[in-house]
């Protein structure tokens, strides 16, 4: 691969062949990539991110499929919507078996879920495998209703990485009471901007960094090319 490539083993160690993504800072390094992908017959899975509003005529000449647009949610400390309920609270020594059982069918708005070239299953793993390594980092909140474990919130300094609620806490209004004490929990380590990075399709999600005080920028859409 040449430098305007990168492998990106965490994803091929799931979908069982190469992966990698793509970087370009002209349209005319883009199209010379992607010929000498094409004649080297580098066979794998291809991830470009591209700005929303720039052309995208020449991924589809080369058979790049849209998959999903991304935008970026950042909060300060001052503006952080604090919300309170009783019985909520975090816990950072919950067993990783009984968090991981969360995963499966989480994550349906993601970009991998959403490419009709990767099996279901194997994004629900590829979820699972990344929480485990974020786990072992000790960079994991179970988020906790009483005695009952709700989901997780995993982070990597001060962007979220991951965050969900299990199907029996979910459609209850409870997200922005975990969402609050563990965004206030991060706050703490002194990091003066929270950030993440979510689906505009996921308007539930969007919905609540909304009620939280976040606010939104760089969006980027997402294509895949896939050769097989």
């Amino acid at each position: 691969m040449t430098e305007d490539i990168i492998n990106t083993p965490w994803d091929s160690r799931v979908f069982g062949f190469n992966t990698f993504e793509i970087f370009y800072t002209s349209d005319e390094q883009l199209k010379n990539t992607l010929d000498t992908i094409l004649q080297k017959e580098s066979y794998g899975h291809y991830t470009i991110k591209i700005n929303p509003l720039a052309s995208k005529k020449i991924l589809h000449e080369f058979g790049f499929y849209y998959c999903d647009t991304l935008i970026e949610p950042y909060c300060h400390p001052d503006k952080l919507v604090k919300h309170r309920k009783e019985g909520v609270h975090l816990s950072e020594s919950v067993d990783f078996q009984e968090l991981r059982k969360i995963v499966y069918g989480s994550f349906i708005y993601d970009r991998f879920h959403r490419d009709f070239n990767i099996e279901s299953h194997l994004a629900d793993m590829r979820y699972d495998l990344w929480l485990q390594d974020i786990w072992q980092k000790k960079q994991v909140f179970a988020l906790m209703f009483l005695d009952h474990i709700a989901g997780f919130w995993a982070y990597s300094d001060q962007k979220i990485l991951l965050h969900t609620l299990s199907k029996e806490f979910r459609g209850q209004g409870l997200s922005k009471y975990f969402w609050s004490v563990a965004c206030e929990k991060l706050f703490t380590k002194g990091y003066p901007e929270i950030t993440s990075s979510i689906s505009v399709a996921n308007v539930p999600v969007l919905n609540l960094y909304s009620s939280l005080g976040f606010n939104f920028r760089n969006p980027v859409d997402i294509y895949h090319l896939f050769l097989n």
